[in-house]
């Protein structure tokens, strides 16, 4: 299974459905806390294309985008095939 980055912030409901989500896929989850770090929050935002909304998640290499995104995907199918290696 691919690595899992997850730039999360405190008390975001979009970030605890997002994990919740990835732990019952058993991701192997990186949660990078960016919400009070401004070099973390900033390293998002470039690696993210200047999305800086929470969370912003990372399969591999493949910026998923948010948890709408990364829920879009598992309703289409598609988040098991990009998680495996």
């Amino acid at each position: 299974m691919k690595p899992v980055t997850v730039y999360t912030k405190a008390l975001c409901p979009f970030c605890v459905r997002a994990m919740s989500l990835l732990n019952q896929k058993g991701a192997e989850i990186v949660e990078i806390s960016a919400g009070f770090d401004s070099a973390k929050r900033q390293e998002m935002v470039q690696k993210s294309g200047g999305r800086n909304t929470f969370p912003q998640i990372f399969i591999g290499d493949h910026h998923v985008g948010g948890c709408d995104d990364l829920i879009a995907l598992e309703r289409r199918g598609a988040l098991d095939a990009l998680l495996a290696d």
